[in-house]
């Protein structure tokens, strides 16, 4: 399981980050998201973030995850589908040859903090 390990790294980054803001006084939210592709289980990431959060600066900040599709294209006949919702097989001519469009990222959308005043 290494959604703990990149909860870490992201807990850091949002310190280091923060840390030269002036009148930030603390993090009420991070919405991050997970893409369907990405290797990421965002189950893992819900129940990790208590532990993660534990003792840091973020100890009261909520997680919330938006889930990106895992979208590819065919490269038989084009089509754009959800590869994880048709296992990976074209939904048209019935191939597994496809690109990726979107879905295999981890992204911080964004960073909801407190103000100090």
């Amino acid at each position: 399981m290494h959604e703990l390990g990149i909860l870490n790294a992201m807990i850091h980054t949002i310190e280091d980050t923060l840390a030269s803001e002036e009148g930030v006084a603390g993090v009420a939210e991070i919405v991050v998201e997970v893409g369907e592709l990405s290797g990421i289980v965002p189950r893992y990431l819900e129940e990790c973030w208590p532990a993660a959060r534990y003792k840091t600066s973020m100890e009261e900040t909520n997680l919330i995850l938006e889930i990106i599709p895992g979208l590819v294209e065919c490269r038989g006949c084009g089509t754009i589908y959800n590869a994880v919702a048709e296992d990976f097989h074209c939904p048209v001519c019935g191939e597994k040859d496809s690109e990726m469009i979107s879905g295999n990222d981890l992204l911080i959308k964004e960073i909801r903090v407190i103000d100090t005043e």
